[in-house]
């Protein structure tokens, strides 16, 4: 039997490759608008980042969620990645 491939992503945080299962995607779609996506399949450019504050502090103060998805990042998308984060 073979091993299955376990899909690789860069979290804009903390510049780290992980297994794409451990991370959260934010997208933004093909009208603009930007979304935490919860499936992992909406259409539209996606950017991952590790469910950890740290991370996202990085992502924010360093502008690179902005960068990544091309559109300035609404307070409330923050916010619900600020929800969804893993506190270790």
């Amino acid at each position: 039997m073979k091993e299955r491939r376990v899909p690789m992503r860069l979290c804009v945080g903390c510049q780290q490759m992980r297994p794409k299962k451990e991370l959260l995607r934010v997208v933004r779609t093909p009208e603009n608008k930007v979304e935490v996506d919860r499936t992992g399949k909406k259409p539209g450019r996606g950017v991952y980042i590790c469910p950890v504050r740290e991370c996202l502090e990085k992502a924010v103060q360093g502008k690179r969620l902005q960068k990544a998805l091309e559109v300035d990042l609404p307070p409330e998308i923050i916010r619900e990645l600020e929800d969804r984060l893993i506190e270790i």
